[in-house]
């Protein structure tokens, strides 16, 4: 992608500027673009050219998304690369337990030839959209940053960092969790942290996993193991996020290797045979934080600017494309009826449609994440009886099927499948 900083200055007035060229904010400028043609569309990201390239982690993409994907023209070119999870097993357990009973297990489908998820990595999702971007017409403008923005009844003027200004009707705030621009527009946050680290890493292992997804519930937190396509030599890979706590997950990546795979041993195990860790572990604190508005006037705001939830259950960044499908579907049907995009009516319809699953999810995550990282007998033996209980209930199985594969609810247009 070209480094446009220089074109900044000269930028004629746009509809709507994404701050933020992570997947949901490139995903909104496509989603955008690709259904109003006439929009200016541009997004601008602090990051410098190339960082999303050196990107190893690999994402969980639901059903939903990765329908809104091939609405969007960039699924055909990710599906290769993509690993479909078939099916999946969840355990409560130790890490000390020689055997690991199986409380419940998920068939992979919500649709005949049809898994509930894949696993993509995070440069090929980051890529194809950025591409398609490219191909649109937007301009993503690399390197820098948003330092203010001032508002008033026509639009929203955006000052970069570097002295440029860029004018806009709307602009879309999906900076991540930490958002700048959430802070600058006032908008306050519901925040608190878990005393928890997720470890993210790459394992190579002996024998494949069949597309088997595993989440193991343990006394610190959950242990996953996700899989992925085997690499360009054939071999056999998964994908780790494993929660601990906040001090010993900083003990566990900066210490020794060999002691850092003994104690993944312990938990992955050794049915897919010897493993070894293929690249360098990282951890990220835990924490749950949600947006007491989603927008504000000329503003709204996506992903994890909006949302950040525990990873228990796998639904951040698909909250992030529910955010959107929704917002695209608003503003596209605003413009359609000549009304003004960023105007605070407009938004409010956003807000309205997605908050409440928000904070539902949000609520969700941290009960699951308190009910089950924890080794308080009475509760494990509550849990355990309840999950079995689910494992007997077909129609049941099939509602958390449905719900992790984002296809409950008031779905939007794009996450169906269909055109906007």
């Amino acid at each position: 992608m070209v480094d446009r900083k220089a074109d900044a200055k000269n930028r004629a007035s746009l509809d709507v500027l994404v701050a933020g060229a992570g997947y949901v904010g490139l995903a909104s400028a496509v989603a955008l673009k690709q259904a109003r043609p006439s929009l200016a569309v541009a997004v601008v990201d602090a990051a410098p050219a190339g960082v999303w390239q050196r990107d190893g982690r690999a994402s969980a993409i639901a059903a939903a998304a990765c329908r809104m994907l091939e609405q969007l023209q960039v699924w055909n070119e990710i599906a290769p690369e993509a690993q479909a999870i078939t099916d999946m097993i969840i355990t409560d357990s130790r890490a000390s337990d020689p055997v690991r009973p199986v409380f419940l297990t998920f068939d992979g489908e919500v649709a005949p030839g049809e898994p509930f998820a894949h696993m993509v990595a995070n440069k090929d999702l980051n890529g194809a959209l950025r591409r398609r971007a490219e191909k649109l017409g937007i301009d993503i403008i690399e390197g820098l940053a948003v330092s203010a923005f001032d508002t008033d009844g026509a639009g929203i003027t955006v000052h970069l960092a570097d002295g440029a200004t860029l004018k806009a009707r709307l602009l879309v705030a999906a900076d991540g969790v930490s958002s700048k621009l959430r802070d600058m527009a006032g908008i306050k946050t519901v925040k608190w942290e878990y005393g928890q680290s997720g470890i993210v890493c790459t394992v190579a292992h002996e024998r494949p996993h069949n597309g088997r997804a595993e989440e193991h519930f343990l006394p610190a937190g959950p242990f996953a193991t996700l899989p992925l396509k085997p690499d360009s030599n054939g071999t056999n890979r998964s994908s780790i996020v494993w929660v601990e706590r906040s001090e010993d997950a900083q003990k566990l990546v900066d210490g020794d290797d060999l002691a850092f795979e003994h104690e993944l041993e312990q938990r992955f195990g050794l049915k897919l045979g010897a493993i070894h860790v293929a690249d360098k572990p990282r951890a990220w604190p835990l924490g749950l934080t949600l947006a007491r508005a989603f927008v504000a006037p000329r503003i709204a705001l996506a992903g994890d600017a909006a949302h950040g939830i525990h990873p228990i259950a796998g639904q951040g960044l698909n909250l992030g494309f529910k955010d959107v499908a929704a917002l695209a579907e608003v503003v596209v049907e605003a413009d359609r009826l000549g009304q003004d995009i960023g105007a605070l009516d407009v938004l409010e319809r956003y807000q309205q449609w997605r908050r409440f699953d928000t904070v539902q999810m949000g609520i969700t995550t941290d009960v699951l994440n308190r009910l089950f990282s924890n080794d308080i007998g009475p509760l494990r033996t509550v849990r355990d009886i309840g999950l079995g209980l689910v494992e007997r209930m077909p129609k049941l199985k099939d509602f958390f099927i449905r719900q992790a594969s984002g296809l409950s609810g008031d779905t939007p247009r794009l996450l169906k499948g269909e055109a906007i």
